[in-house]
């Protein structure tokens, strides 16, 4: 029997749809048709699955204003819903091109030249994605590309904050014969999620870091493999020797993009003392110069506060920062209009680390923003956190490099800001500390991750 879950756009704060979320039974009806599907496609082999995935593309164009439409209203912006679209079509080209030599077989012989072996892949036959609610489409699918190129077949749970966009994306699937047999979307919420894992023989879950470990027990009491892609507090460096200018165009870039609703965000810096004034100054002046989009969909650069819950948090965390000490330099407040809630783009000056804003995530447009004396105390500060995701490191380029060696964090960026999308096909990194767990997402490694690997070992008989 199913639930009515109530849905409430982010720009109104009203309900304005309702989700059905399924009982286990039909859920174990779709897990049981995407299994059967599962068969038919790894039989298609890798180019009928590439041929499926590119198809996909031309699907979802068809369906393009449609998906974007959704997505607008899911998390109340545009322009990221259409980046969304955008993404996911390079995404899956890029995943197809790479496919084949990710997947390659593997042989090899042993030193006494009578044995050799033979690696076998065996995809995992039905993969559960439970993912969150800043990127719903992408999110979604990141993994389900991968996984699906590999030869499952995939069921996701996306976000009940942000379930608009499944109907018209499922009516691009099923213009894709055989796709359409093994991937699949469910409504639903955090009981739902438990049951996707039920269900399903392995999961890869992104969201907050309490939730994936209530993700990783549940998955672990049952002996499946939980991947989990999790928070983080990214810091940024600012050495004395890089330019102001560069630096804070890259600091407002990665801290203010989708409002700030970035795992991957920037969310404290740390400037040397020198370059400290000046770099505040421009990233000061970058900030003010950002708009909301209070006024609509297209009106402005920042979106509203996707998840209502969330700006509870900005908003704890920014008094606590005020009350130790911090100034605001600009922005500051969570300002309501017509029902929905937008954090003006914040810096803070003045923060110490004992502050919540630089021990928590934060998923905001705020940059707090610390000095330092010398290098050794930046990297220091830099990990003073729970978190190990990723960071930036800007200035001269040997030094930066020789800084972002020492920072624990799974991805770091030298003189840039990026969330992977530019070497993903190739580099790969994992979540340092509360920020994941398991094999990369990223290069050869993400398809790997829904392999079960095989060794055929072979001996020679004499008379061969």
């Amino acid at each position: 029997m199913s639930r009515a879950i109530d849905v409430t756009n982010p720009r109104t704060g009203l309900v304005d749809t309702r989700i059905e979320a399924l009982d286990l039974p039909a859920l174990e009806a779709k897990a049981a048709r995407l299994r059967a599907g599962q068969r038919r496609w790894q039989e298609i082999g890798l180019e009928g699955r590439k041929a499926a995935m590119l198809a996909l593309c031309d699907a979802v164009d068809r369906h393009y204003d449609a998906i974007v439409d959704a997505l607008s209203v899911d998390t109340g912006r545009y322009g990221m819903s259409v980046a969304e679209v955008e993404g996911l079509k390079g995404i899956t080209r890029m995943r197809v091109a790479t496919a084949e030599a990710a997947l390659a077989a593997a042989t090899g012989a042993s030193g006494d030249g009578a044995l050799s072996f033979r690696q076998q892949y065996v995809p995992q036959q039905l993969v559960g994605i439970i993912s969150p609610w800043n990127y719903p489409l992408i999110l979604s699918m990141i993994d389900a590309i991968t996984a699906l190129l590999a030869g499952s077949a995939v069921l996701a749970k996306p976000s009940e904050v942000t379930p608009r966009f499944i109907a018209p994306f499922m009516a691009a699937v099923a213009e894709v014969e055989h796709l359409r047999d093994v991937l699949d979307y469910v409504a639903g919420d955090g009981e739902t999620g438990g049951a996707v894992i039920d269900v399903t023989d392995m999961v890869v879950f992104t969201g907050s870091v309490p939730t994936g470990r209530k993700v990783h027990e549940r998955a672990a009491s049952q002996f499946k493999t939980a991947f989990l892609e999790l928070g983080g507090n990214d810091p940024a460096v600012v050495l004395d020797s890089a330019d102001a200018d560069e630096a804070a165009e890259i600091v407002v870039r990665g801290a203010m993009e989708n409002s700030g609703q970035l795992c991957c965000s920037i969310e404290r810096v740390y400037a040397g003392r020198d370059i400290y004034p000046t770099f505040v100054d421009r990233v000061v002046a970058r900030t003010r110069a950002l708009t909301l989009n209070t006024e609509g969909l297209q009106s402005g650069e920042l979106g509203p506060v996707i998840f209502r819950r969330q700006a509870q948090i900005l908003q704890a965390q920014l008094d606590d920062a005020v009350a130790k000490g911090a100034r605001v330099l600009t922005g500051g407040k969570l300002i309501e209009k017509d029902g929905g809630i937008w954090c003006e783009p914040t810096v803070l000056v003045d923060v110490t680390q004992d502050m919540e804003i630089m021990q928590a995530e934060t998923f905001g447009p705020i940059i707090p923003i610390a000095r330092f004396d010398e290098p050794e105390e930046a990297i220091r500060l830099a990990n003073d956190t729970i978190f190990g995701l990723s960071a930036t490191v800007i200035g001269d380029e040997d030094e930066a490099v020789a800084v972002g060696e020492r920072i624990n964090a799974g991805g770091v960026w030298i003189n840039d800001f990026d969330t992977m999308g530019g070497v993903g096909d190739r580099a790969e990194k994992t979540a340092f500390g509360a920020s994941g767990l398991g094999g990369t997402r990223y290069g050869h490694g993400g398809f790997h991750r829904f392999l079960r690997k095989k060794a055929l070992i072979i001996r020679k008989s004499e008379e061969a």
